[in-house]
């Protein structure tokens, strides 16, 4: 029988191999006493095994709060423990209860992290993947040897749908090739899911029909589930060709719900990463975190960015583009989301460290708030990129293009 092998990092005051078999036998057949009805038979069949236990570094200091050790040393160590595909077959949200669920909360462990997932070969027939991913992102927008250069509409709100859809048009004839809410906004008092929606896909389709290029709008559809699938329905009615969802916000199932319904490419935001991320001996790390999502068909993954403004370093994030870049079965590639704090003086060290230009490369103020306007900030972008993959440096695409040039005055001292 197929299994699907689970790779943690943890610290733990006892003996590492200890401690796997509790999270083993706790995330299965077992619990904290022996009960009628384990039988050897029972626990052959269905119980997680320990693959391998590497022990690493001890450490005097725990990571987080847990059973206090006796002499003072935690113990922390890589573990493989794997699980027979018969205890939850197909159901990712059983399978990420099996893989997480109470882990967290085993006294056993001051520290554990998921790392990474492997699947057995069925689940890549059974999961087909994203229905569109880089490639097919690529066709929707016509963009085929560079980045997509993407934006955010900002102010995240407040702004009334003729307003979003006054700036769209400027980034229309910027040249912009993705635009998106922002997360804070499905439908706000003054800008109705509808309003926003006809407002802003009236710009776009006129665009399209004078220059053969559409826009890419990843409208906010996050919400409850039948709200969600209706404004899915009005996107597609209204020719758009994306739609953003909140995953942690909205959900594993939800958001499976929704991508089965197919012609949308579906645009993912990660809100809430930190929480999930941030500390180096908790929660779930980046390469498996993705994979879920790959599976059910998310097209577009946020992946941070280089210099960014929050606390993610760029060994991280570029680990992160890697992932999403790695092959999972045959199914496509979803394409990274590179976000927060962007302007083009982040393109050369981000081409540099990737050597690749299969990303969606956003910038909100970066674009919004260029000095000669939001029209210039595109360009700025497109310029600093095309200087990136020619082996430019940022003071001679400064000193060549005067909207870079201008992107780097104001942007160039700032975190």
């Amino acid at each position: 029988m197929e299994r699907i092998i689970a790779t943690y990092l943890i610290e733990t005051p006892f003996d590492p191999q200890a401690a796997a078999a509790v999270l083993a036998g706790e995330q299965s057949s077992g619990t904290f006493v022996a009960v009628p009805g384990e039988t050897a038979e029972l626990k052959e069949r269905f119980a997680a095994r320990v693959e391998s236990v590497e022990n690493l570094e001890t450490v005097t200091t725990p990571a987080i709060p847990g059973a206090t050790s006796p002499n003072g040393q935690y113990h922390r160590a890589l573990v493989k423990v794997s699980w027979s595909i018969e205890n939850f077959g197909y159901n990712l949200p059983v399978l990420v209860s099996t893989l997480q669920g109470n882990l967290y909360e085993i006294k056993q462990f001051t520290g554990l992290k998921l790392l990474d997932i492997q699947f057995p070969e069925s689940y890549g027939t059974h999961f087909k993947g994203p229905e569109f991913g880089i490639e097919g992102c690529r066709k929707l927008t016509a963009v085929l040897d560079r980045p997509l250069i993407g934006t955010i509409i900002k102010p995240s709100i407040g702004l009334s749908p003729e307003q979003t859809a006054s700036m769209v048009q400027t980034l229309a004839n910027a040249g912009i090739d993705f635009v998106k809410d922002d997360e804070l906004l499905s439908a706000s008092a003054n800008s109705s899911f509808e309003a926003r929606l006809a407002a802003v896909m009236h710009v776009i389709n006129e665009h399209a029909d004078k220059t053969g290029k559409k826009i890419m709008y990843a409208f906010n559809l996050s919400g409850e589930l039948d709200e969600m699938q209706s404004r899915y329905d009005a996107i597609l009615k209204a020719g758009g060709t994306a739609a953003m969802i909140s995953l942690n916000s909205v959900g594993l199932a939800a958001t499976q719900k929704i991508i089965s319904k197919g012609g949308l490419a579906i645009h993912g935001h990660r809100n809430g990463w930190g929480m999930l991320n941030r500390h180096p001996l908790l929660g779930i790390d980046f390469k498996a975190y993705q994979k879920i999502w790959r599976l059910i068909g998310v097209d577009q993954l946020h992946v941070n960015g280089i210099d960014n403004k929050f606390w993610e370093s760029d060994d991280s994030v570029v680990q992160s583009i890697e992932a999403c870049l790695a092959p999972l079965f045959d199914q496509a590639l979803p394409m990274p989301v590179v976000s927060s704090g962007q302007w083009g003086g982040q393109a050369m060290e981000t081409y540099r460290r990737t050597k690749t230009t299969d990303l969606l490369y956003m910038a909100g103020g970066g674009i919004m708030a260029h000095p000669m306007g939001p029209a210039a900030g595109v360009r700025a972008i497109q310029q600093a990129w095309q200087a990136a993959v020619d082996g430019w440096t940022i003071e001679q695409a400064a000193n060549f293009f005067p909207e870079f040039g201008a992107a780097v005055t104001k942007f160039g001292n700032k975190k």
